[in-house]
């Protein structure tokens, strides 16, 4: 049988399972077709809230000598309800909102915003490391996230995934928490907080201070919570952080994930790293005789 790369994420259905992930290029329409057409499975689209937000002054981005990059934006986005006006008209590409707030009430009023959108999922920020009040703060505090989350599975007939980040909380603590309430998905992992300084100006690089560490340097990272979350819960996941090859994608397959997530990538290699991976990720399945995306998942645990 021919390789296939379709793919399942709990309900969610994927032609492919490359995705572009939350913070980069996600902010247009046109830009969503561009992606889709260039072999993305998905895009995920920056973090909204419940108003728009300006983010921080530059400089917000430092690219690390040796590979990776350190950004603090400051979750930058024009509002749920200004960005809903602008992906209403899409009929075709599978758009994953990814949403960022403090309180369930947040994410309850974004949603609403949405009802006249074809979404395929939500993914809840819960693992921003460089804004106060939202992303990490909120993933490290085990009881709002059972209030964030409970809230949005009632509040959606929408598939919910979760993006976990490294805390003050163990992350496989919020992992159980978000699946005891209802959560369909795990992304894992965000940005790792980080920071550079400047040697001549003695000064902090970012206007932040703190940014969050993206890139080849945190991949075996990642790859290692993707392992251990597949390896303690029964739940489908999307790696996240580092990928930038097929080899990169089909490790995180063999992990446990049933998709991936690309940003910084993009960076290096432009959207064309989109159809790369596929391509890639088509022939190793080739060469090993798997037909389907969902027989390599988890294989790594087994040896």
């Amino acid at each position: 049988m021919e390789p296939d790369l379709t793919t399942s994420i709990g309900p969610i259905q994927l032609n492919k399972p490359v995705m572009l992930a939350s913070g980069i290029l996600g902010i247009s329409l046109d830009v969503f077709n561009r992606l889709y057409r260039s072999g993305a499975g998905a895009v995920v689209t920056k973090s909204l809230s419940t108003e728009p937000w300006e983010g921080y002054p530059n400089p917000t981005i430092f690219s690390v000598k040796g590979g990776g990059w350190i950004n603090a934006v400051g979750l930058s986005n024009p509002g749920a309800e200004n960005f809903a006006k602008m992906i209403e008209p899409n009929k075709d590409v599978p758009i994953i909102v990814s949403l960022v707030g403090s309180i369930p009430e947040d994410f309850e009023k974004m949603i609403q915003q949405f009802e006249n959108c074809k979404v395929a999922a939500y993914e809840l920020n819960l693992s921003c490391p460089h804004v106060a009040k939202v992303g990490l703060e909120v993933g490290d505090d085990p009881e709002l996230v059972k209030k964030i989350v409970s809230t949005v599975k009632n509040s959606t007939n929408v598939p919910v995934i979760a993006k976990v980040g490294l805390g003050t909380t163990h992350y496989l603590n919020t992992v159980g928490t978000a699946i005891e309430s209802g959560i369909d998905a795990i992304t894992a992992i965000n940005t790792v907080r980080a920071m550079a300084i400047d040697v001549e100006t003695q000064r902090p690089i970012l206007s932040n201070k703190f940014g969050g560490l993206s890139g080849t340097p945190i991949k075996p990272i990642a790859l290692r919570c993707v392992y251990e979350i597949s390896s303690k819960y029964d739940i489908p996941i999307i790696g996240c952080g580092g990928i930038s090859t097929w080899e990169d994608a089909v490790e995180f397959f063999l992990a446990g994930a049933s998709a991936i997530q690309l940003g910084s990538a993009i960076g290096d290699n432009w959207i064309d790293v989109f159809d790369e991976i596929n391509t890639g990720i088509l022939q190793y399945m080739e060469k090993k005789n798997y037909s389907k995306i969902k027989e390599m998942v988890g294989l790594a645990k087994k040896l």
